[in-house]
């Protein structure tokens, strides 16, 4: 199976080791990044697609893809 995450946060610090820790559980960068600003919270809210091949597994909708 292969799995597809967005990852979303804030432009940071913590946004970036979330990125940096999916890595390293063998997730695999899909595409470039996005930016947007966020006049409420006046933050930079930055996405970026991951995606991981899951061995032996098959997809289930009600799966958390978060912890594959």
């Amino acid at each position: 199976m292969k799995a597809y995450r967005l990852v979303t946060g804030v432009d940071d610090a913590t946004f970036c080791h979330r990125i940096t820790e999916a890595l390293n559980l063998g997730w695999s960068l899909h595409g470039s990044p996005v930016l947007t600003y966020d006049g409420v919270r006046q933050a930079v809210i930055c996405g970026q697609a991951i995606t991981k091949d899951v061995p032996d597994r098959s997809y289930e909708p009600s799966m958390d893809l978060s912890q594959q």
